[in-house]
């Protein structure tokens, strides 16, 4: 994959992904969490959300093919959901939690925008 396209991969993620690894994390686990039995930690959540929050975890170098199809599928997936506007927005409960399990909360502004106002 050429440097450019993996820049603009990574790019798009991070600024979907508003979640912090940690934020992902306890919700994943939380998610998970049932009535009679609480999953593994490396079985909390689903398969795309373990994933995510893997990649979270990583430099842009230590990416494999998989990490950076995860990657696309979320800002896809996101952005088909989201549309252009990705102000914050409540909705849906079962449509807010789908969304956190990749890692983007639609009540909570975008990245870039969260690093921004800590900057202020």
């Amino acid at each position: 994959m050429a440097e450019q396209e993996l820049d603009e991969v990574w790019n798009q993620f991070h600024s979907v992904v508003n979640m912090t690894s940690r934020e992902l994390h306890e919700w994943l686990m939380t998610e998970s969490a049932g009535e009679v039995t609480e999953k593994l930690p490396e079985e909390m959540g689903p398969e795309t959300g373990r994933h995510v929050l893997e990649v979270l975890g990583k430099r842009r170098g230590d990416l494999t093919d998989d990490d950076i199809g995860v990657m696309r599928g979320v800002v896809d997936t996101v952005t088909a959901e989201r549309g252009d506007d990705l102000d914050p927005t409540a909705g849906d409960a079962d449509w807010r939690h789908r969304m956190m399990n990749l890692g983007h909360d639609p009540l909570k502004p975008l990245a870039s925008e969260q690093s921004q106002a800590r900057r202020r």
